[in-house]
């Protein structure tokens, strides 16, 4: 999980702020000792830290703070709100031409994972209603035309590619293909090297020649940490950048290289991936990762996720299902289940949650635990399914047997189930009742 290590810290600092009450310009100036060893810690520029520190502890040891009755609260309001000016006060976008297509360039070096966020960017775009297109100009790499091509047809979009020749040939023809067939949005995976290399820069500034890309994407990995923001640099100086996509946000403990970036080059992070699949990708939002450091969740970025993978009509005819019916079995449960899936792993669900990441930290969330779920309801027949009161014990050894599980597990799930149909029954209650009537709801606990 993105940030872990630091927000892990960062809570131990402010959980002792709180304990203390009332508080004084020493116990700040100690509180950001231990804020600046923690941010190092997490490989923030030394540089982008001291200057941090610098204006957290200025307005943390005004009056207005240490004479208010909630100090500590004000304190971690100031520490958000420099972490938010530190990313970027405000969401990066995409430079739209007013005529299209828009050229976006893909730069970085090789293993940063550019060519399946090249996809990535390219599906968000379809997801918005555009036709995007990838161009394949890298030709060096072995098989890299081929997994562009690969990549691109899981997220649904077409590759344009030439062979292996003058890749600056490939990005011109593939502007001009998508000025003639309608793609609003061209995206050119150039050649990424092992090091910076004249050589490497040389073809990046031809194809910026040929093309006059709107858009300028460096794709860094956050798992380099500080090398991030020295390749940032270097690209920057070299090509002049307009955004940074950061890759594998989620598996970085530290982080640093978020927190570094737009400090160092000026140019803010416009998109992260945060996993393998090809739907892991995100908007970067520096108010909503702020909010995830400092563990207060990120309710914004969990809704929007439901809302692109949940199916709108199957939640209707399920609410509907409740209200008229007041039934909820097992498909239902199954159906709710594969939605959840679709949104991504349950501790990073779990995480977004206000106050929930910091307790989940050390907790085991295995995502097989659904899987085994899955398995035993879809051993079960269809009439056991719609009705588990019929199970009885020679159908569970059949359904443990079946799903490769054991009566124990069958059982686990029947009672947790039958927990979780009377809160659904109650839930239907509700929605009969009168609008404005008082209902009680005691919402029992269910664990998988």
């Amino acid at each position: 999980m993105a940030f872990e290590g630091l927000s892990e810290k960062l809570n131990a600092v402010f959980k002792r702020l709180k304990g203390r009450g009332v508080l004084n310009e020493s116990d700040v100036k100690e509180a950001m000792r231990e804020v600046k060893m923690a941010l190092l810690e997490a490989d923030v520029s030394y540089k982008v830290v001291k200057d941090f520190i610098g204006k957290v502890t200025e307005r943390a040891v005004g009056t207005d703070v240490l004479a208010s009755l909630t100090p500590a609260q004000q304190v971690i309001k100031i520490v958000n709100e420099e972490l938010i000016a530190l990313m970027g006060s405000e969401n990066a976008r995409i430079n739209y031409p007013s005529k299209p297509p828009c050229v976006i360039m893909m730069v970085g070096l090789q293993g940063s994972g550019k060519t399946t966020h090249a996809a990535k960017l390219a599906k968000y775009f379809k997801d918005q209603g555009k036709r995007p297109l990838l161009a394949a100009c890298d030709v060096y790499r072995p098989a890299a035309i081929n997994q562009l091509q690969v990549v691109g047809e899981k997220a649904g979009v077409k590759v344009f590619e030439m062979g292996q020749i003058n890749p600056v040939v490939i990005a011109r023809e593939a502007v001009k293909h998508a000025k003639d067939h309608g793609n609003e949005v061209v995206i050119l995976d150039t050649a990424g090297r092992l090091h910076i290399d004249e050589q490497l820069m040389d073809e990046l500034k031809n194809i910026k020649q040929e093309t006059e890309p709107h858009e300028i994407m460096l794709v860094v990995d956050a798992m380099t940490g500080q090398d991030a923001v020295n390749v940032a640099q270097a690209f920057d100086e070299a090509l002049g950048i307009t955004g940074v996509l950061m890759s594998k946000l989620d598996s970085d403990t530290r982080g640093g290289a978020a927190l570094s970036v737009l400090s160092v080059t000026g140019k803010p992070i416009k998109f992260v991936g945060t996993g393998e699949k090809l739907d892991d990708f995100e908007l970067f939002h520096p108010e909503r990762m702020a909010s995830r450091i400092l563990g207060m969740g990120d309710m914004l970025t969990l809704i929007e996720r439901a809302q692109s993978t949940i199916d709108e009509q199957e939640a209707m005819k399920l609410a509907n299902k409740l209200k008229e019916e007041n039934t909820f079995d097992l498909d239902d449960l199954l159906d709710q289940m594969k939605q959840i899936k679709k949104m991504g792993p349950l501790k990073q669900i779990m995480g977004m949650l206000p106050g929930v990441g910091d307790k989940i930290k050390d907790v085991d969330i295995d995502d097989r635990q659904l899987l085994r779920i899955e398995a035993l309801i879809t051993s079960m027949t269809p009439a056991e399914r719609a009705k588990p009161s019929i199970i009885n014990p020679s159908r569970k050894k059949r359904i443990a047997a079946g799903s490769g599980n054991t009566v124990a597990d069958v059982n686990r799930l029947l009672r947790q189930f039958e927990e979780m149909q009377k809160m659904m029954k109650q839930l239907g209650v509700m929605g009969k009742n009168q609008k404005g009537k008082k209902n009680k709801l005691r919402v029992p606990g269910m664990r998988f």
